[in-house]
């Protein structure tokens, strides 16, 4: 077989390699030039930019909840507080797919419809890249199973959060008032009042009561914390914190043990009581029945319970002692007294005949008295201790609106308070210039005012209505001897971080006019009706302090002219209300109030007695026998330690630990 031969490579295939190599090593040099160039001005034209951003992505600025205020009463007895516990919160913009993460977090966790309900409704109302709640108080055990599970949902975060607590319920709902999410309306409100800042991370404000009222007080200013986050957005540590401004505590001028001996004397029974000190103004009891549990609308109340609520004939949200309006009935007449006096309309010892009935001249229309046969012949002093009706008709047409009506309006009949507590009736105390403008979009003849107008409101009827708090604050005026002051609930602010309290002033806002000697004859008056002869003559035996008292019977409905008031065949809604104002110790008053008791008939049966008990115990500390072993045990606590709030952000391995409901406060 002949061998092969190899022949030499040809010339130009030598030169085109060379080629090659030449443009291979010219393109990587460009390369490495164009990345060269690309890496030097990131370095030293972009540094800043890019720096800010690098930081921004792995550093977050978390705002750290302020602990909300403690409200107290006089005693030192905790009424709102606080309590920590987890909360599972999703946020939108964070996740891949909301409706798959919740669906794989209902593996980790219970969630019932009213949690997926109000998720919802959270979604609704923030903004996706805001946090909502999926459900609340979470266990240990379901806080740490989410937690586990973190680094693979994005988004969710299980939060330590401060929960509100109202250990008394129903007992202080009308009073405290409660909580709540905040809302669409009020986000707007707070950026409306520049106040962003203090809100960032908060969920809930005041939304009524003394929540409301003192919100700015309560509510503190939030901390930051600056936290390291991954590339998911979770906490990996804290790098420095800004502690909070905790809110300030509120002491009360009202007293809960009072407050329960009220409650308790009312039952089942629907209505109100006022009671104050007429040398300060501070309300020492403030009921309202029914009420409410508060804490159903810290979390959001369902729409099952709130249309209960809402529909309930009894009307529990109604707050009657600041806003229901009743006619006074003979609770008027010693008011009705100071301004005939005042006025010249009657004198200290003028005897005036109290038959059964009045008549205006002219007319044969009777405005009968209660009692049909009358009360013979009587001075003003018998007349307010009999409760004769037809003596007050007198001297209410004697005397005529113009001149009644600037006199009763000196006790605050007619205007607001001015307590702390928002959304209080103003009350009717009738005028010329009252009717003309209430039946402004009726015919002429029914904003005429007409003599027979005035012959009613004389008894506490007709136009006339006011809430018990006005009747109340009327009575402890009369107390004082004309002195006037504002009614509060709140006696001092206690600073969270000093402790320096700051008291609301006690001093008189006026001193009324009438001369000394009227106050002193229409208290003697208000004696006489607890004494023998007068209308609750019962309820003065076995007193041991001076009592000066009035009773009151209101009409609901009006009786047909010669018919006889018959309870048992009126609807319950429509039977009489009871009524008693009364103030002791009658030389030296320390508590003034009023109550009402709906529909429950003559003033000395149902309302008396109630105010009675409430005085003997405010008085002598004697437990009134209806109520015993049914009062709650109420135990003052001391004030705490300042501690901040639990931090708004970080997973549950990272949160501090819930603590269970205590009395102690956030701040001293």
């Amino acid at each position: 077989m002949p061998r092969q031969r190899h022949l030499p490579p040809a010339r130009g295939d030598d030169s085109q390699l060379q080629l090659r190599l030449i443009v291979a090593y010219a393109f990587m040099v460009l390369m490495f030039l164009v990345l060269a160039g690309r890496f030097a001005w990131l370095q030293f034209f972009q540094y800043d930019h890019y720096s800010t951003l690098a930081q921004n992505n792995s550093i977050s600025l978390v705002p750290v909840e302020p602990s909300r205020g403690r409200i107290v009463d006089r005693n030192g007895v905790v009424l709102a507080r606080n309590y920590a516990a987890y909360t599972l919160e999703v946020t939108p913009s964070e996740t891949a797919d909301l409706d798959a993460t919740v669906a794989e977090l209902g593996q980790l966790v219970e969630l019932t419809p009213r949690d997926m309900k109000r998720f919802k409704k959270f979604l609704s109302e923030n903004r996706r890249f805001e946090p909502s709640a999926l459900k609340m108080k979470l266990t240990d055990e379901e806080a740490a199973r989410v937690a586990a599970n973190g680094w693979r949902l994005p988004g969710v975060e299980v939060k330590a959060r401060l929960f509100r607590d109202y250990p008394f319920g129903e007992l202080t709902s009308h009073v405290l008032g409660y909580i709540g999410r905040i809302g669409p309306r009020e986000k707007e409100q707070i950026q409306e009042d520049g106040l962003t800042a203090n809100y960032r991370g908060a969920t809930h404000i005041g939304k009524l009561g003394l929540e409301k009222t003192y919100e700015n007080m309560l509510r503190g200013r939030p901390g930051f914390e600056e936290m390291e986050t991954d590339a998911g957005g979770r906490a990996v540590r804290s790098l420095r914190q800004s502690a909070p401004q905790n809110g300030s505590d509120l002491h009360l001028a009202l007293d809960i043990k009072l407050q329960d001996v009220a409650d308790k004397l009312f039952g089942k029974r629907r209505g109100a009581l006022v009671a104050i000190d007429p040398q300060t103004g501070g309300v020492l009891a403030f009921v309202s029945k029914p009420g409410f549990d508060p804490s159903l609308f810290v979390d959001g109340i369902d729409t099952v319970t709130w249309k209960n609520l809402n529909e309930d004939w009894e009307k529990p949200l109604v707050n009657r002692a600041l806003r229901g309006l009743y006619p006074p009935g003979s609770t008027f007449k010693p008011f009705m007294g100071m301004a005939a006096l005042d006025a010249g309309a009657i004198g200290p010892n003028e005897v005036r005949s109290a038959p059964g009935y009045f008549t205006l001249p002219g007319s044969s229309h009777r405005f009968r008295d209660s009692k049909p046969s009358g009360n013979g012949m009587a001075n003003l002093s018998r007349a307010i201790a009999v409760s004769s009706d037809t003596v007050f008709y007198k001297l209410a047409w004697d005397m005529g609106i113009d001149r009644i009506h600037p006199r009763l309006a000196e006790f605050g009949l007619g205007s607001r308070t001015g307590i702390d507590l928002d959304g209080e009736s103003a009350g009717i105390l009738p005028s010329k210039e009252w009717k003309a403008k209430r039946f402004s979009k009726m015919k002429p003849e029914y904003q005429r005012w007409y003599p027979a107008d005035v012959v009613s409101i004389g008894i506490g009827q007709g136009f006339n209505a006011y809430t018990p708090l006005q009747m109340a604050n009327a009575t402890a005026i009369l107390a004082s001897d004309g002195k006037v002051f504002k009614p509060h609930l709140v006696q001092e602010v206690v600073d969270p971080k000093t402790g320096k309290k700051t008291p609301v002033e006690p001093a008189p806002q006026k001193q009324l006019a009438f001369k000394p000697e009227y106050f002193d004859y229409i208290k003697g008056s208000m004696e006489a009706v607890v004494k023998p002869g007068g209308t609750a003559w019962r309820l003065g035996q076995g007193l041991s302090y001076r009592l000066a008292g009035k009773t009151g019977t209101a009409q609901v409905v009006q009786i047909k002219q010669g018919a006889k008031y018959n309870a048992a065949a009126l609807a319950e809604q429509h039977r009489d209300h009871s009524w008693f104002i009364a103030f002791a110790p009658a030389e030296k008053p320390t508590i003034a109030l009023a109550v009402i008791v709906e529909n429950a008939g003559f003033g000395a049966a149902a309302a008396a007695p109630l105010a009675r008990g409430v005085i003997d115990y405010y008085l002598t500390g004697k437990v009134p026998p209806e109520v015993a072993g049914q009062l709650q045990t109420f135990k003052p606590v001391p004030p705490a330690a300042d501690a901040s709030g639990p931090a708004a952000a970080g997973a549950a391995a990272s949160a501090p630990t819930p603590q269970k409901k205590t009395d102690a406060s956030p701040s001293a």
